[in-house]
């Protein structure tokens, strides 16, 4: 009898500690879907500027409409979440988003556009908190590798816009958002079966933490001033790695066309090359902060980029192409790391956490896409991505971060 129970009981330990790979490889496929439709928004860029005669700086404002949208709403949401988590704001995430891509092929002015795109942000910042609650309770042990398959899908979503400018705007226009419906139905589609599984699981976790309490496991807790100083931090690298992205991700497109002379179609290619490497560099980033640390692996993303930064203005079209996969690799290896390291630091508010990090990748970066457009019309573009390849310097500040903290959160 004994045996028997030790046999349930090691069943019950390896049940905890199991990364259910079916629910990580869903939610990271919705959120492959989410931020294609995000992409949508930057992926017109070049059609928008021609069809209705928009400003560089008008350019930064949808993006800073996008971000601000989404980043403003995220730790919102995650706050509420984590007291009253509430698996159906998925898919009504979802329908926001539907609206918005619908919106986007029609709108017929530079503020149809912004309202278009308040939807998106809107369906963005609903999905990115509840999402990551998702990742957290199908993690198991596997927190930062499990984060990382659900950021893969986000940066897949986010490689294919240059594509989509190549194959679908420029041959079809505007109109050709109204096909970013479809993306948001088949989310929805998947959300239908991930839903009640996140329903029995937010249970079976709750059930544990009741449990905890009862026997009086306390969670050993850092210091708030202590947390807050790690956040500042976190923050601080978050804002060096959103500006750059953004000076990468909404202008470098518009940089290779008046330096290099390439054509709108040659141009998207550096920008893909940039987001594919991004994708692995995320996968292998979680892969390797399980094996040697979050602080570590934050470290070696954000200063491993900066000398490739600080290079990439000045080198020849050859040279642009290999060098920008390497920078887009490596400085994207850290972001999901982030994200769990910020969970750590605060336990048992998984959505906040997820909320302020991702949150405020988006807000930065939309704030950067603003404030670099202006300046890139009252100077040059060269200017603008020479100033901006600095900032993965800021990076040097990780290493003031805590040590790593995996107690389950």
């Amino acid at each position: 009898m004994s045996t028997q129970l030790s046999t349930v009981g090691t069943k019950s330990e390896a049940l905890k500690i199991a990364t259910v790979y079916a629910i990580l490889i869903a939610i990271s496929s919705v959120h492959l879907m989410n931020d294609m439709m995000q992409s949508v928004v930057t992926a017109l860029f070049p059609v928008l500027v021609d069809s209705l005669h928009l400003s560089l700086a008008q350019i930064g404002w949808i993006a800073f409409t996008l971000n601000m949208t989404s980043s403003v709403m995220q730790p919102v949401v995650g706050l509420i979440s984590d007291k009253r988590p509430a698996p159906w704001m998925l898919p009504v995430g979802m329908v926001s988003s539907m609206l918005g891509m619908a919106g986007l092929a029609f709108a017929p002015n530079f503020y149809l556009v912004l309202l278009a795109v308040v939807f998106v942000g809107l369906g963005s910042a609903v999905f990115h908190p509840e999402g990551s609650r998702v990742v957290h309770l199908a993690a198991g042990n596997r927190r930062a590798f499990s984060q990382s398959i659900y950021q893969v899908g986000g940066n897949f979503g986010h490689m294919l816009g240059p594509l989509m400018t190549m194959v679908i705007f420029i041959p079809f226009g505007q109109k050709g958002a109204i096909w970013g419906t479809l993306l948001a139905a088949a989310a929805i589609i998947i959300l239908m079966k991930v839903v009640p599984w996140y329903k029995a699981h937010l249970a079976i976790h709750d059930g544990k933490l009741q449990q905890k309490k009862a026997a009086g496991h306390a969670k050993v807790v850092l210091a708030p001033k202590v947390v807050a100083f790690a956040l500042a931090i976190l923050f601080a690298i978050v804002f060096a790695r959103s500006w750059y992205a953004a000076a990468i991700g909404n202008y470098y497109q518009f940089y290779v066309e008046d330096t290099y002379g390439l054509t709108i179609k040659a141009a998207q290619v550096p920008l893909f090359l940039f987001l594919a490497a991004g994708v692995a560099g995320t996968f292998f980033g979680g892969i390797m902060a399980d094996r040697i640390g979050r602080k570590k692996m934050m470290l070696i993303s954000i200063l491993g980029a900066a000398p490739f930064a600080l290079v990439l203005p000045h080198l020849p079209l050859a040279w642009v192409y290999p060098l920008i996969v390497l920078l887009g690799f490596i400085l994207q290896s850290g972001f999901s790391v982030s994200v769990v390291y910020a969970q750590e630091l605060m336990p048992g508010k998984v959505g906040t956490a997820s909320g302020l990090i991702t949150g405020l990748a988006f807000g930065m970066g939309g704030l950067g896409a603003v404030v670099l457009g202006y300046m890139a019309d009252a100077y040059t573009l060269g200017f603008v991505m020479v100033m901006c390849s600095v900032l993965p310097l800021i990076g040097l500040l990780a290493i003031l971060l805590p040590k790593d903290r995996r107690e389950a959160a």
